[in-house]
């Protein structure tokens, strides 16, 4: 059976928008019908659930792109060639931006908080 966007976007909660985004990155390969119109395979459902989870991890279109071929319909990355390496890569990437996220956030506090402290000791004004 065949979907074409509109109903591929209705059954994965997508927007026809980033089908077609999801297209152009790569990561979906619909058909076309003599028409124009994409043509979507029943195997797409699975594929945009599995493009979204990664998206949710984290992972850029063009790290997906590699990825996606070694996934199961359940999102389990099989170990394919540098995929892990990639994976890894991607996590230390995270986690030096998590890091660049909690020295800016305590930055942020203490300024918010010496700000306090003077308002609380600043003389009433007139």
């Amino acid at each position: 059976m065949s979907l074409l966007i509109g109903e591929l976007a209705e059954r994965t909660g997508t927007s026809e928008r980033l089908l077609r985004h999801y297209e152009r990155a790569g990561l979906l390969r619909p058909g076309r019908l003599p028409n124009g119109y994409r043509e979507y395979a029943d195997s797409d459902i699975a594929a945009v659930l599995r493009i979204r989870a990664l998206l949710a991890a984290g992972l850029p279109t063009r790290i997906i792109r590699r990825v996606l071929p070694c996934t199961t319909d359940e999102v389990a990355v099989q170990p394919c060639p540098g995929v892990l390496d990639t994976l890894r890569d991607q996590l230390s990437a995270l986690d030096r931006r998590a890091a660049q996220l909690d020295a800016a956030r305590a930055v942020l506090r203490d300024t918010i908080a010496g700000a306090e402290a003077r308002t609380d000791t600043a003389p009433a004004s007139r």
